[in-house]
């Protein structure tokens, strides 16, 4: 006997209109060339050549109007540019965290658990006896009203102080994080876009933080030769430049920051693909591509034992699968007392945000 089979309507890509259908390809392709919407259109319109996203009815020309009507893009009067808007960097952002971290729900201020119960933010599953001062909201009315019925009868029921239990709760942390990114010219050589990735988990973590930790703070620092803070609307624009890699100036910056946040809880991520290159040695540059360097390396192990002395962890997530350049990871990582991941960029997003989501659930 056949009967009839109901199943959860879960909405998709039929279900979206040209535009959308459109809108999640052009911002895809915004985060490969940097925010170059001229660039950007024209990859879209050989793309609809190839596959046929368009059809009779509504083409790339329709797209183009929808976007500036809808307030995606603007063009300069005096020189015919076109650049998108601070609607479409956040919808970038927006699409990153949904691509590498899922569909996370905002929550409420705060929301990082540790593990240590008191006057907190959020009920678990604890209880204990109630004591006097304790908000009456947080009483377990049906653990109380059990004591009150072993202590007393069912005859002469009545409820005391003794019977009464407070459910616990757990404090919720602040916690500061600096987000450092190599831009070495290593991150596009090789045959391999490393910096892409690297983009797509820095506007998926900022918008991770500013809506379902709003209190927390997101630094982000690019490292080549120099170091040098950038905003997260910058982050679509980010480019590889000719640089070697100066770790020092990275994590001095990082470090200095970080000094300046009043939040107790301060971490230290860094995505890079290579070794230390590179420092500073007054005005000029000391170099050596060739191998560890003794001298660079020397300094960025001071500064991860410095870190350590802070109590400031570094999390190294490496995009690179070279045997010597994970020993290298390893010897800074146990001087710091950090972590680090070794993982292709298909697995950078997940990484990061698997450890930032249990780090915070560490954190006193």
């Amino acid at each position: 006997m056949r009967g009839t089979q109901f199943s959860r309507f879960v909405p998709g890509e039929d279900d979206k209109s040209p535009f959308e259908k459109l809108l999640n390809l052009f911002t895809q392709l915004l985060t490969y060339t940097s925010g170059d919407v001229s660039e950007a259109l024209q990859w879209l319109t050989e793309l609809d050549k190839e596959y046929n996203l368009t059809n009779e009815e509504y083409g790339i020309g329709d797209f183009i109007q929808e976007l500036r009507d809808k307030g995606y893009i603007r063009e300069n009067e005096e020189n015919g540019q076109i650049s998108i808007t601070a609607k479409t960097e956040q919808d970038i952002r927006k699409k990153a965290l949904e691509e590498i971290f899922g569909k996370l729900k905002k929550s409420n201020v705060g929301d990082h658990n540790i593990r240590k119960s008191g006057q907190g933010d959020e009920l678990n599953a604890d209880t204990r006896a109630y004591q006097f001062g304790d908000p009456l909201e947080q009483i377990d009315v049906t653990a109380s009203l059990r004591n009150a019925q072993i202590n007393h009868g069912i005859e002469s029921f009545s409820i005391n102080q003794d019977d009464l239990e407070i459910k616990e709760t757990d404090f919720k942390t602040q916690t500061s994080t600096a987000l450092m990114i190599d831009i070495s010219h290593s991150m596009i050589l090789y045959g391999e876009d490393r910096i892409t990735p690297a983009k797509k988990v820095a506007m998926a973590l900022s918008e991770l933080i500013t809506t379902r930790y709003p209190k927390d703070t997101l630094d982000i620092i690019v490292f080549g030769n120099d170091a040098w803070q950038i905003e997260i609307k910058d982050l679509p624009y980010l480019q590889v430049g000719p640089f070697h890699t100066n770790t020092v100036a990275g994590l001095e910056l990082a470090m200095d920051i970080l000094r300046r946040r009043r939040n107790p809880n301060k971490q230290i991520f860094m995505i890079t693909d290579g070794k230390p290159t590179c420092l500073k040695d007054g005005k000029q540059y000391y170099k050596n591509s060739f191998g560890l360097d003794r001298k660079i390396l020397n300094r960025t192990l001071n500064l991860a034992a410095q870190c350590k002395k802070l109590k400031i962890p570094i999390t190294t997530f490496m995009v690179a699968t070279d045997p010597w350049l994970q020993k290298f990871v390893t010897e800074f990582t146990e001087t710091n007392n950090g972590k680090a991941f070794f993982s292709g960029t298909d697995k950078l997003g997940q990484f990061l945000f698997y450890d930032f989501e249990s780090g915070k659930k560490k954190l006193l």
